[in-house]
């Protein structure tokens, strides 16, 4: 039976706000020095006509998403314009239920034929865009639907995913095991029952990232941020670091690892992660890498938390039996962990766990997080170095969901200053002391945002939808 709590979306707006990294940052082949963020608002609807506002952000990732020989400029620009059909979609999908329901049930309906319609309408021979650009474009809205919800309710955003609230329980989106089964469940079952206030944060050692004074060139930032690594180690307090390698070059990966662990010994650094850029393509040199640091380096090795994905995005296309990686180290999905089909299958191909990400959709990464702890893999929450609004929702993902140890956040190391006007209303978010982010200012309703306090002048709307029907007449945007 529907519930008089369910909503539909019947107007939103987009916004494109640009940024630039103060260093560059390393994707695969790419070199960042730029990103745009898509900020949008929703209004949703209930069945009494009752509406509220909820927002959403994600940075569009060009290189991240959708690694290519195209350049940059054609890729964030199609990548804009498909948030444009994004947002009259949206509002022209008349489902109705809880958050949850209308974005598992937009993302399996509407955004493949939308992906389908716009890679054709792109041309023949232009490249396609890949199913992890259509997802990170989608996020915002989706976690603005969210955030809209919790608005409706007037309650926090993790207190909405319950049975009070929902239509369908985890049996209507997850499929069964022999050993597990969905039905009677839903999301907050499987989330922590006192998510923490605090969290250790991850660094990004990037492959351009100085390690001493020997690199420096006379050409860094002066801006007040440090630039060395051991300066951001002692500033921040920062007790993890993710290490990006290469995947390409062995000699060099072992060297990375060695170099940046020994300058973590050094500084009181106890866990490293290692990032081989998906760009492996066979097990063996993962292997070897780990093997050579437990023979000659083993306090570098022991602290190795866990393996970031190693291999090409495609899981499907490239299914290549990881068994041999993780009897050495926890190895954890990121790229690929499109939805939890496909970590159903790399937990048979021998991946240890998931790294989950926001931009990849908040339904997506709720349902997936259930999916992985139900079947006992561990829990990860990836940074896409948010900044801005993306970064609350970010973090209080890596809160609720439990991880094997707090989150990477890295927006400060590469653009902070793009997040002052929300960082005077939480500074704990932007800041990392003592190796910890601090959430205790996230309060309220939905997402916690408090963005009547923020003062942020926005861009120019860069697209704009209202529904047709009756019950959005008066409720423009």
């Amino acid at each position: 039976m529907p519930k008089p709590t369910d909503i539909r979306v019947v107007a939103a707006r987009l916004h494109f706000l640009p940024i630039r990294t103060r260093l560059p940052l390393k994707f695969g082949s790419e070199t960042v020095t730029e990103v745009t963020c898509a900020r949008v608002c929703v209004r949703v609807a209930d069945e009494q006509g009752t509406s509220a506002e909820g927002w959403g952000e994600t940075p569009l990732s060009v290189p991240w998403v959708w690694p290519s020989c195209a350049t940059y400029a054609e890729r964030n620009d199609r990548l804009k314009r498909f948030s444009a059909l994004l947002a009259e979609a949206w509002v022209g999908f008349a489902r109705r239920g809880h958050p949850i329901e209308i974005g598992h049930d937009f993302q399996e309906w509407i955004l493949p034929d939308l992906l389908r319609t716009a890679n054709r309408q792109a041309g023949e021979g232009t490249e396609p865009m890949p199913w992890l650009a259509a997802l990170v474009c989608c996020s915002p809205f989706d976690l603005a639907v969210h955030d809209a919800f919790g608005q409706l309710l007037q309650r926090p955003v993790y207190e909405t995913c319950e049975a009070g609230l929902m239509n369908r329980d985890l049996g209507d989106f997850l499929e069964a095991s022999p050993a597990v089964s969905f039905a009677g469940k839903y999301p907050r079952d499987f989330l922590v029952a006192k998510p923490p206030a605090q969290l250790p944060a991850w660094h990004l050692v990037g492959g351009l990232d100085l390690l001493d004074a020997s690199e420096l060139n006379g050409e860094e930032p002066e801006d007040g941020y440090p630039v060395l690594l051991p300066d951001w180690i002692r500033r921040d307090g920062l007790k993890c670091l993710k290490i990006k390698l290469r995947g390409t070059d062995a000699a060099w990966d072992f060297a990375r690892m060695v170099s940046v662990g020994s300058i973590a010994a050094a500084h009181g650094v106890g866990c490293l992660s290692a990032d081989f850029n998906c760009t492996v393509t066979d097990p063996a040199y993962v292997c070897e890498v780990l093997d050579r640091l437990r023979a000659e380096h083993r306090r570098i090795f022991d602290s190795i938390l866990y393996v970031e994905q190693p291999f090409p995005y495609e899981l499907e296309k490239h299914q290549i039996d990881v068994h041999g990686i993780a009897s050495r180290k926890p190895l954890f999905l990121d790229e690929s962990a499109h939805d939890w089909r496909v970590v159903r299958l790399g937990r048979g191909l021998g991946w240890s766990g998931v790294a989950l990400k926001t931009c990849k959709t908040q339904t997506g990464a709720l349902l997936t997080a259930c999916w992985a702890k139900a079947h006992g893999m561990a829990i990860m929450v990836q940074d896409l170095t948010n900044p801005m609004l993306a970064q609350i929702p970010h973090l209080q993902l890596a809160a609720h969901v439990g991880t094997i140890m707090g989150v990477e956040t890295n927006a400060m190391q590469f653009y902070p200053a793009a997040s002052a006007a929300e960082a005077a209303v939480h500074p704990g978010l932007y800041q990392r002391r003592n190796g910890i982010v601090d959430l205790a200012s996230i309060r309220g309703a939905g997402f916690g945002y408090r963005l009547d306090e923020i003062h942020r002048a926005l861009p120019p709307v860069a697209a704009r939808f209202v529904a047709a029907a009756p019950i959005a007449e008066k409720l423009l945007l």
